[in-house]
């Protein structure tokens, strides 16, 4: 493993406020892949004791919905969401509007809660390559984007509680 992978996998030192908890939000297409993606992230939370929370939605396209409309409606809002999903290439352009949609949805989400939602859905050309990134010789995304979630939650956490 290259020092630049260690690092990614390393959140020693961070900060969490009490209570930190994630809201996974997920795709049911290519569940065999997505459930590894889940139980990557599943793993870290146990690992730091993270409370977290998943919903289902049917595809990648949904989950900016989701996320938007359990922000607008929870009473207990989450510190961070993770979106995970699998979208393979085909034969038409679904793919690529796809990609584009969850991708520039990720952003606005970004860009308007005030709470970060890490991208964690893959996109790539076949089921091989998704294997490689769900414990294979890319590892885990899923445990990556827990990471990159409680990293990102450490930071909201530090840059607020700090004096200007």
């Amino acid at each position: 493993m290259s020092v630049a992978t260690e690092n990614l996998y390393t959140v020693t030192g961070i900060q969490l406020p009490p209570g930190a908890c994630v809201v996974i939000v997920r795709t049911e297409w290519n569940a065999e892949i997505v459930d590894e993606l889940q139980k990557g992230c599943m793993e870290i939370f146990s690992q730091y004791k993270i409370d977290y929370k998943v919903i289902n939605v049917p595809g990648a396209f949904e989950i900016p919905f989701a996320i938007k409309t359990y922000w607008s409606n929870s009473i207990n809002k989450p510190s961070a969401f993770i979106a995970l999903g699998c979208i393979l290439q085909g034969d038409t352009p679904h793919f690529d509007y796809v990609c584009k949609a969850i991708t520039e949805g990720v952003l606005q989400l970004n860009l308007t809660l005030p709470v970060p939602t890490i991208f964690g859905v893959l996109t790539v050309n076949n089921h091989q390559q998704a294997s490689e990134r769900i414990g294979g010789k890319q590892g885990n995304k899923g445990i990556e984007s827990a990471i990159t979630a409680l990293k990102m939650i450490a930071l909201q956490y530090a840059l607020t509680k700090q004096p200007d």
